[in-house]
């Protein structure tokens, strides 16, 4: 019997359906449908929604890494060019390879010359002849030794194979040995390719095939270097000397922006909500405070290795010396480094959790900006000179730096009430007072007990002195009142407000000294600067700098009748 619509009965059949349907995942046109095709409908469906999802990521996916190696590219476009030119290499190996009428058996050992221009084409031009170097040195060294012990063995007769083993062995062991010495790092290559070249030329057979692995091994890696070189160093070379050079100039620059950051910050009373956590592990963040001296800090062995690789780079550009000085570089760049870290000490006072009062830090507002623009206006200057490659002029560049800092301390010495507790001060100098004033009055007692004894004797002798006032009083006069010092007791009824009172002292306390150490930090910096400009100085006279271009006169624009004028001059 069905059920009335709008029955107790109907809408409790009602609602029992919409449970089952829920339940079973069951669409409003699948209430005919049995549950073995509801469930493997439901299959279907789920795969393939996992497979259109995945697809879907799949091609996303793709489209953000097209899109991340084309921003790449345009923003450093000799990327690109490398690339080409280690695919141009690659072919004109290959084209070489295939000429078969020079050498016949040159396939059989074309692997080499593809293997050299892998490994030896770098993005700059003295990586790129580092490497070569090394795999020459390792390659001919480690060719005419396995020649000789290859020889050599021959009288060995049926120990043969075992002079071959123990001679692997020792060269295997000398050569890994040696390449952990610290001043043989720099050919760490040459020393694996020695090995390498070392053993297949010894277990490569007879004498007769000796001879021929050690040829046409030496003959393809020296047409892969050769290709390298010329294709990387004719067309559109990249040297890493330049590199280190724009580095060094990014460096001040990015320095000098940290310092006005951190000082016009600090005045402003800049505070973090809460820490970037990248910026509590030190790692890249886009705060420009930040990321100023962490670059400058943190370009040591970028700088080294771009050091090792333009010593190897011929003469080019502005760069017309030989053994020029690129070590000067990377020492005025551990100069910066010094002057970097106590711009890190800086920020750190404002990531501190004790702040300093704003009313405090605006007492010497005007001084520690004028030492701060100071500052910054130095590190432009020396990064300008460092990349246009000019000597400084003769007048002194730290002069105005160093009276800034010199009326920096000035203020410090006048309003330094302002960075300590006065008040315990104050305590301290009245206990002294108190301790001078008591051992004052003891010594006058001992004074007048030997008075009155003296007086006592004269009386005695002399008796008709008796209406003479007595010495001590007279003495006495001489005496400077002092009032007593009456210290505060700590009463136990009160006590969490006496510790209370107790802990904001001493927060106030602490957070005059952190205005004292940021200006103590800023004079140090301007210190710092000194041997900055040493290092700059030894940088120019070795690499020869030019000397600093006088700006011209300026001259008042020449108007139209004016130059009227000298022409009807001229022609009179």
């Amino acid at each position: 019997m069905s059920a009335k619509i709008g029955s107790f009965r109907h809408s409790f059949a009602e609602r029992s359906k919409e449970r089952l349907l829920s339940r079973k995942g069951y669409s409003d046109f699948g209430l005919n449908s049995t549950d073995d095709d509801a469930s493997e409908d439901g299959i279907k469906c789920r795969c393939f929604r996992w497979i259109s999802d995945g697809v879907i990521n799949f091609w996303t996916n793709l489209q953000n890494i097209f899109i991340q190696f084309y921003d790449m590219g345009r923003k450093d476009p000799r990327k690109a060019v490398f690339a080409a030119k280690m695919g141009l290499s690659l072919a004109l190996v290959s084209l070489v390879v295939f000429f078969k009428e020079p050498l016949s058996n040159v396939s059989q050992y074309s692997i080499w010359a593809i293997l050299t221009v892998v490994v030896v084409f770098e993005f700059s031009v003295g990586a790129t002849l580092n490497k070569g170097f090394n795999r020459a040195l390792g390659t001919f060294s480690a060719g005419g030794l396995a020649l000789g012990i290859a020889e050599l063995s021959l009288y060995a007769g049926a120990y043969q194979e075992v002079i071959i083993v123990i001679s692997i062995f020792i060269a295997g062991f000398c050569a890994s040995y040696a390449k952990l010495y610290p001043k043989l790092k720099p050919y760490e290559y040459g020393f694996r390719v020695f090995l390498l070249t070392y053993c297949i030329v010894l277990v490569s057979g007879t004498s007769t095939t000796f001879f021929r692995t050690a040829f046409y091994r030496l003959v393809l890696i020296a047409v892969g270097a050769g290709i390298c070189l010329v294709v990387n160093v004719c067309i559109y070379p990249i040297w890493a000397g330049e590199d280190l050079h724009k580095l060094v100039v990014k460096n001040f620059k990015g320095l000098a922006t940290s310092l006005e950051g951190c000082v016009s910050d600090y005045l402003q009373c800049v505070e973090y909500e809460r820490v970037p956590s990248k910026i509590l592990t030190y790692q890249a963040s886009d705060d420009p405070v930040y990321s100023g001296y962490r670059s400058a800090v943190q370009s040591t062995s970028q700088e080294e290795s771009l050091m090792e690789f333009a010593i190897w780079e011929p003469p080019h550009g502005p760069y017309r010396s030989f053994n020029y000085p690129w070590k000067n570089y990377v020492k005025v760049s551990g100069a910066l480094r010094h002057c970097a870290f106590m711009v890190m000490a800086m920020h750190g006072c404002i990531l501190s959790e004790i702040q300093a009062p704003p009313e405090k830090r605006q007492v010497f507002a005007s001084e520690l900006q004028n030492v701060g623009n100071e500052g910054a206006k130095v590190l432009r200057k020396l990064g300008d000179k460092v990349e246009k490659m000019e000597r400084l002029s003769p007048e002194g560049i730290l002069f105005e730096v160093h009276e800034a800092a010199e009326e920096l301390q000035m203020k410090i010495d006048q309003k330094s009430y302002l960075l300590v507790n006065s008040e315990s001060w104050a305590a301290i100098a009245q206990r002294k007072e108190l301790q001078d004033s008591e051992n004052f009055n003891e010594v006058k007692d001992d004074e007048n007990k030997v008075i009155n004894s003296l007086s006592e004797v004269c009386d005695a002798q002399n008796p008709n002195m008796g209406t003479n006032p007595p010495m001590q009083e007279w003495i006495s006069s001489e005496n400077m009142s002092r009032n007593p010092v009456s210290w505060p007791r700590m009463s136990f009824h009160n006590i969490e407000s006496t510790l209370g009172l107790q802990e904001s002292k001493v927060y106030e306390s602490a957070s005059s000294l952190s205005l004292a150490t940021f200006a103590s930090l800023l004079i140090e910096f301007v210190a710092r600067l000194q041997n900055l400009v040493e290092a700059f100085e030894e940088l120019c006279e070795k690499a020869n700098f030019k000397e600093p271009v006088e700006p011209p006169i300026g001259k008042g624009e020449v108007g139209f009748w004016s130059r009227l004028s000298r022409c009807f001059q001229l022609k009179r």
